[in-house]
Protein backbone atom coordinates (compact mmCIF):
# COMPACT_ATOMS: atom_id res chain seq x y z
CA UNK A 1 0.00 0.00 0.00
CA UNK A 2 1.44 3.02 -1.13
CA UNK A 3 -0.60 6.05 1.14
CA UNK A 4 -1.46 5.46 5.11
CA UNK A 5 -5.29 6.02 4.15
CA UNK A 6 -4.89 2.72 2.42
CA UNK A 7 -4.37 0.90 5.37
CA UNK A 8 -6.74 2.80 7.26
CA UNK A 9 -9.22 1.80 4.84
CA UNK A 10 -7.82 -2.36 5.29
CA UNK A 11 -8.21 -1.44 9.34
CA UNK A 12 -11.24 0.14 9.11
CA UNK A 13 -12.78 -2.55 6.99
CA UNK A 14 -11.48 -5.62 9.41
CA UNK A 15 -13.83 -3.29 12.56
CA UNK A 16 -16.51 -3.92 9.95
CA UNK A 17 -16.16 -7.61 9.88
CA UNK A 18 -15.98 -7.78 13.17
CA UNK A 19 -19.22 -6.30 14.07
CA UNK A 20 -18.58 -2.85 15.09
CA UNK A 21 -21.39 -0.11 14.87
CA UNK A 22 -18.58 2.88 15.96
CA UNK A 23 -15.50 3.44 14.27
CA UNK A 24 -13.03 5.65 14.93
CA UNK A 25 -9.67 7.21 13.16
CA UNK A 26 -7.70 9.87 14.86
CA UNK A 27 -4.55 11.01 13.17
CA UNK A 28 -2.46 13.47 15.32
CA UNK A 29 0.80 15.01 13.25
CA UNK A 30 3.22 17.77 14.94
CA UNK A 31 6.06 18.60 12.89
CA UNK A 32 7.63 20.35 15.97
CA UNK A 33 7.54 16.74 17.94
CA UNK A 34 8.74 14.84 14.93
CA UNK A 35 5.61 12.47 15.70
CA UNK A 36 2.93 11.18 13.18
CA UNK A 37 0.10 9.16 15.14
CA UNK A 38 -3.23 7.19 13.56
CA UNK A 39 -5.21 5.23 15.81
CA UNK A 40 -8.69 3.36 14.74
CA UNK A 41 -10.59 2.28 17.93
CA UNK A 42 -13.97 0.30 17.18
CA UNK A 43 -16.58 -1.30 19.37
CA UNK A 44 -16.70 -4.96 17.58
CA UNK A 45 -15.94 -8.61 18.86
CA UNK A 46 -12.63 -7.70 19.62
CA UNK A 47 -9.26 -10.02 18.47
CA UNK A 48 -9.19 -13.50 20.12
CA UNK A 49 -6.66 -13.89 22.78
CA UNK A 50 -4.87 -16.72 20.88
CA UNK A 51 -4.32 -14.65 17.85
CA UNK A 52 -3.77 -11.61 19.15
CA UNK A 53 -0.01 -11.72 20.11
CA UNK A 54 0.55 -12.67 16.49
CA UNK A 55 -1.79 -10.59 14.71
CA UNK A 56 0.64 -8.64 12.86
CA UNK A 57 1.94 -11.63 11.28
CA UNK A 58 0.05 -12.01 7.64
CA UNK A 59 -0.10 -15.78 8.07
CA UNK A 60 -2.25 -15.63 10.63
CA UNK A 61 -5.81 -14.43 10.07
CA UNK A 62 -9.76 -15.59 10.91
CA UNK A 63 -10.62 -15.14 7.53
CA UNK A 64 -11.79 -18.28 5.99
CA UNK A 65 -11.79 -17.09 2.14
CA UNK A 66 -8.32 -15.60 2.33
CA UNK A 67 -5.67 -17.25 4.31
CA UNK A 68 -3.72 -14.02 4.28
CA UNK A 69 -3.70 -10.70 6.33
CA UNK A 70 -1.43 -7.70 5.32
CA UNK A 71 -3.39 -4.68 6.32
CA UNK A 72 -1.76 -4.95 10.25
CA UNK A 73 1.90 -6.37 9.09
CA UNK A 74 2.36 -3.65 6.60
CA UNK A 75 0.92 -1.13 8.77
CA UNK A 76 3.52 -2.33 11.54
CA UNK A 77 6.33 -2.38 8.81
CA UNK A 78 5.62 1.16 7.43
CA UNK A 79 5.51 2.60 11.04
CA UNK A 80 8.77 0.59 12.04
CA UNK A 81 10.90 1.51 9.02
CA UNK A 82 10.53 5.01 10.11
CA UNK A 83 11.31 4.27 13.74
CA UNK A 84 7.79 4.16 15.10
CA UNK A 85 5.74 1.01 16.08
CA UNK A 86 2.44 -0.69 16.30
CA UNK A 87 -0.01 -1.22 19.58
CA UNK A 88 -3.20 -3.14 19.08
CA UNK A 89 -4.92 -3.63 22.65
CA UNK A 90 -8.06 -5.61 21.85
CA UNK A 91 -10.65 -7.68 24.61
CA UNK A 92 -12.93 -10.05 23.59
CA UNK A 93 -16.59 -8.34 23.09
CA UNK A 94 -15.40 -5.24 23.66
CA UNK A 95 -13.49 -4.50 20.51
CA UNK A 96 -9.81 -2.78 19.28
CA UNK A 97 -7.50 -0.06 19.35
CA UNK A 98 -4.70 -0.39 16.36
CA UNK A 99 -2.01 2.27 17.57
CA UNK A 100 0.58 3.57 14.27
CA UNK A 101 3.17 5.84 15.44
CA UNK A 102 5.63 7.37 12.86
CA UNK A 103 8.23 9.60 12.60
CA UNK A 104 7.29 12.64 10.97
CA UNK A 105 9.97 14.16 8.88
CA UNK A 106 11.39 10.59 7.75
CA UNK A 107 11.73 10.00 4.47
CA UNK A 108 10.16 6.90 4.26
CA UNK A 109 6.82 8.25 5.92
CA UNK A 110 4.21 7.42 3.47
CA UNK A 111 1.82 10.09 2.12
CA UNK A 112 -1.78 10.00 4.06
CA UNK A 113 -3.25 9.89 0.69
CA UNK A 114 -6.92 10.37 0.08
CA UNK A 115 -8.34 10.30 3.76
CA UNK A 116 -11.10 12.00 2.68
CA UNK A 117 -12.05 9.72 -0.06
CA UNK A 118 -11.79 7.02 1.96
CA UNK A 119 -13.95 8.13 4.71
CA UNK A 120 -16.99 8.80 1.88
CA UNK A 121 -16.53 5.40 0.66
CA UNK A 122 -16.89 3.85 3.96
CA UNK A 123 -19.89 6.22 5.09
CA UNK A 124 -21.72 5.35 1.49
CA UNK A 125 -21.28 1.75 2.03
CA UNK A 126 -21.81 1.43 5.42
CA UNK A 127 -25.12 3.19 6.62
CA UNK A 128 -25.28 1.56 9.99
CA UNK A 129 -22.10 2.51 11.27
CA UNK A 130 -21.49 5.69 12.75
CA UNK A 131 -17.92 6.74 11.68
CA UNK A 132 -15.77 9.22 13.74
CA UNK A 133 -12.76 11.21 12.12
CA UNK A 134 -10.60 13.32 14.17
CA UNK A 135 -7.41 14.97 12.81
CA UNK A 136 -5.33 17.13 15.10
CA UNK A 137 -2.57 19.25 14.02
CA UNK A 138 -0.62 22.45 15.99
CA UNK A 139 -3.11 24.12 14.06
CA UNK A 140 -6.24 22.66 16.23
CA UNK A 141 -8.38 19.91 15.95
CA UNK A 142 -10.73 18.73 13.27
CA UNK A 143 -13.52 16.58 14.16
CA UNK A 144 -16.50 14.68 12.14
CA UNK A 145 -19.06 12.20 12.75
CA UNK A 146 -21.58 10.40 10.00
CA UNK A 147 -24.06 9.96 13.01
CA UNK A 148 -24.13 13.63 14.01
CA UNK A 149 -23.62 14.95 10.19
CA UNK A 150 -26.97 11.84 9.74
CA UNK A 151 -28.75 13.22 12.65
CA UNK A 152 -28.26 16.86 11.94
CA UNK A 153 -29.56 16.08 7.75
CA UNK A 154 -32.65 14.06 9.04
CA UNK A 155 -31.22 11.44 6.94
CA UNK A 156 -30.30 7.90 7.16
CA UNK A 157 -28.54 7.60 4.05
CA UNK A 158 -25.39 8.99 2.78
CA UNK A 159 -26.35 7.11 -0.80
CA UNK A 160 -26.83 10.57 -2.87
CA UNK A 161 -23.58 11.76 -4.68
CA UNK A 162 -24.19 15.51 -4.48
CA UNK A 163 -24.88 15.29 -0.61
CA UNK A 164 -21.45 13.26 -0.24
CA UNK A 165 -19.37 15.64 -2.50
CA UNK A 166 -20.67 18.91 -0.34
CA UNK A 167 -19.94 16.40 2.74
CA UNK A 168 -16.53 15.74 1.18
CA UNK A 169 -15.94 19.27 0.28
CA UNK A 170 -16.74 20.52 4.21
CA UNK A 171 -14.09 18.28 5.59
CA UNK A 172 -11.60 19.06 3.18
CA UNK A 173 -11.62 22.77 3.91
CA UNK A 174 -11.49 21.88 7.22
CA UNK A 175 -7.92 19.92 6.97
CA UNK A 176 -6.81 22.42 4.66
CA UNK A 177 -7.21 25.13 8.09
CA UNK A 178 -5.15 22.58 10.19
CA UNK A 179 -2.73 22.67 7.28
CA UNK A 180 -3.05 18.97 7.62
CA UNK A 181 -0.10 17.01 5.75
CA UNK A 182 -1.19 15.72 2.00
CA UNK A 183 -3.96 18.40 1.75
CA UNK A 184 -2.55 19.22 -1.21
CA UNK A 185 -2.64 15.66 -2.67
CA UNK A 186 -6.06 15.56 -1.39
CA UNK A 187 -7.03 18.45 -3.25
CA UNK A 188 -5.71 17.73 -6.41
CA UNK A 189 -6.74 13.69 -6.16
CA UNK A 190 -10.21 14.05 -5.43
CA UNK A 191 -12.12 10.58 -5.91
CA UNK A 192 -15.06 10.35 -7.66
CA UNK A 193 -18.09 8.40 -6.28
Amino acid sequence: MKELSLNILDIVQNSIRAKADEISVAISESVSNDSYEISITDNGTGIPTAILKNVTDPFITTRTKRRMGMGLALLKYHAEITGGKVEIKSEEGKGTEVKATFSYKHIDRQPLGDIVGVLLILMASNEKVNFIYRHITEKGEYRFSSGETKRYLETDTFSDRDLLKEIGSMIRENLKGLEASGIDFIENHIISL
